[in-house]
C-alpha cells in the first residue's frame, strides 16, 4: 500500500462508520429499532475509530433507555467512559459521565446519580459543558427528587430551565417543564403541577416539528397525572391514552409503565379496583423488568389503596410492607412517609394502639427529616408530637375518608 493509501485509510474508514451510524439513526428513527441496532452493534464490532466508537455507543445508549434495558445502558455507559478516557478527551469525558448519571437516575440509584452529576459540573472549561450543563442539572434535579431532596431539587430545575433559555434549547425546556409538573405533584400543588407540562405541550407544538413523538407523549403522561390529582378524571384518562398509544407505536416500555399505573390510579379513584388491579399488576411486570423501583413502590402503594377500599386490611399492609422495603432501599423518604400515613389509618380503624402511636412516631419522624417545605406541605409544625392513644396525624384524614384522598 503507497504511503498516501496508508493515510487516507483511516479517514476512509471514519467515513465509512459515520455513514453507518447515520444509517442506524435513520432506521430508529423510522421505527425499525431492531435494524438499527444490528447496525450500531457491527459498527461497535468493526471500528477502530475511538471517535465513531463513542458516538455509536451514544446512540446504542439512547435506544436501550427508550426501551427500558437500563443495565445494558449502563453497560454502554461505561464502556463509553473507557473510550472517553483512552482519548483523553475533556468534552467527552463530560459526555460520558452523563450518559452514566442518567444511567444510574433510571436504575434509581440516585445518589451515584448525584455524584456523576457534580463530576460533570465540576469539568468546567470543556467546550462542550455548557451545551451539556442544562441536562446535568436535570439529571440532578430528578435525582435529588427521588431522593425526596426537594429542596436542591428545585434549585437543580430552575438551574436547568435557565440553561435552556440562555442556550434557546426548546427541547431540554419541555424536558424540566415536565420534571417540573413531577415536582409539584409531590408538592400537592396541583395547578403548578398542570401548569408546567401544559407548558411542554405547547412547546411540542410550536417547535417540536422534527422531534421525537416522545415527548409529546411525555407531556400527554404528565398532564394526565395533574388532572387524576385535580379529580378531573375524563381529561386525565383522554391524555394518558394518547400517551400510551404514542408509546406502544414506538415501543417506550418505561412509559407504557407510567401510563398503566396511572390508569389504575384513575380506575381506584373512581374506586372500580377491578379494573385497578390488573393495570397495576401489568404495571408492576414491566417496572420489575426493567428496574424501575420507584415506580414499583409507587404501584405497591395504589395496591394498597385498592385494598383499603375493600377493607382488606391485612392485605393493605402487605403491599405497603414491600413499598416500604423499596422505598428504604432508594431512599425516598416520602413514599415511606406514605407507608406510615396510610398504616396510622389501618391501625386507627382496628384500635391497635401500640401500633398506632408507632406509625406516628416514624411519620413524624420522616416529616422532620424531610424538612420544612414537606412539613408545610403536610400541615405538620415542628414540634408536633403524639399526646394520647387516640392521637389524630391529620384531622381532616379520618379513618373514613377514602384512601384516594391521601395522596
Amino acid at each position: 500500500m503507497s504511503v498516501f493509501m496508508r493515510l487516507l485509510a483511516p479517514e476512509m474508514g471514519q467515513d465509512q462508520t459515520k455513514q453507518q451510524i447515520e444509517k442506524g439513526l435513520r432506521l430508529y428513527q423510522s421505527n425499525q429499532t431492531d435494524k438499527a441496532l444490528h447496525v450500531w452493534t457491527k459498527v461497535l464490532e468493526k471500528t477502530s475509530d475511538p471517535g465513531g466508537k463513542f458516538r455509536v455507543l451514544g446512540c446504542l445508549i439512547t435506544a436501550h433507555s427508550e426501551m427500558g434495558k437500563y443495565k445494558d445502558m449502563l453497560k454502554f455507559a461505561l464502556d463509553q467512559i473507557d473510550t472517553a478516557r483512552e482519548m483523553e478527551d475533556p468534552d467527552y469525558l463530560t459526555e460520558g459521565y452523563l450518559n452514566l448519571a442518567r444511567s444510574n437516575e433510571k436504575l434509581c440509584d440516585f445518589q451515584k446519580t448525584v455524584s456523576y452529576c457534580k463530576t460533570c459540573l465540576n469539568m468546567q472549561g470543556t467546550t462542550v459543558s455548557l451545551q451539556l450543563n442544562g441536562q446535568v442539572c436535570l439529571s440532578m434535579g430528578n435525582a435529588f427528587l427521588g431522593l425526596s431532596v426537594f429542596q436542591k431539587a428545585l434549585e437543580s430545575y430552575e438551574k436547568a430551565l435557565r440553561y435552556a433559555h440562555n442556550n434557546d434549547d426548546k427541547m431540554l425546556e419541555c424536558r424540566v417543564c415536565c420534571s417540573l409538573g413531577n415536582m409539584y405533584v409531590t408538592l400537592k400543588d396541583y395547578e403548578k403541577a398542570l401548569f408546567f407540562p401544559c407548558k411542554a405541550a405547547e412547546l411540542v407544538n410550536d417547535y417540536g416539528k422534527g422531534w421525537s413523538l416522545k415527548y409529546r407523549a411525555m407531556s400527554q403522561y404528565h398532564m394526565s397525572v395533574a388532572y387524576r390529582k385535580l379529580e378531573r378524571l375524563p381529561d386525565a384518562m383522554e391524555c394518558c391514552e394518547e400517551s400510551m398509544k404514542i408509546a406502544l407505536q414506538h415501543g417506550d416500555r418505561p412509559l407504557q409503565a407510567l401510563c398503566l399505573l396511572n390508569f389504575a390510579d384513575i380506575h381506584r379513584c373512581r374506586h372500580d379496583v377491578d379494573k385497578a388491579f390488573p393495570r397495576y399488576e401489568s404495571a408492576l411486570a414491566i417496572m420489575t423488568e426493567i428496574g424501575n423501583r420507584l415506580g414499583q413502590t409507587q404501584v405497591y402503594l395504589g395496591v394498597a389503596k385498592c385494598w383499603l377500599l375493600q377493607k382488606e386490611y391485612d392485605k393493605a399492609l402487605e403491599s405497603l410492607q414491600r413499598a416500604q422495603e423499596l422505598a428504604d432501599g432508594i431512599g425516598n423518604k416520602l413514599c415511606t412517609l406514605k407507608v406510615h400515613c396510610l398504616s396510622e389509618g389501618i391501625y386507627r380503624s382496628q384500635g391497635q394502639q401500640a401500633e398506632l402511636r408507632e406509625q406516628v412516631v416514624k411519620f413524624l419522624q420522616c416529616v422532620e427529616e424531610l424538612g420544612a417545605l414537606l412539613r408545610h406541605v403536610w400541615g405538620v409544625h415542628r414540634g408536633q408530637g403524639p399526646k394520647t392513644a387516640g392521637f389524630t396525624l391529620f384531622p381532616h384524614l379520618p379513618s373514613q375518608v377514602s384512601p384516594d384522598k391521601r395522596d
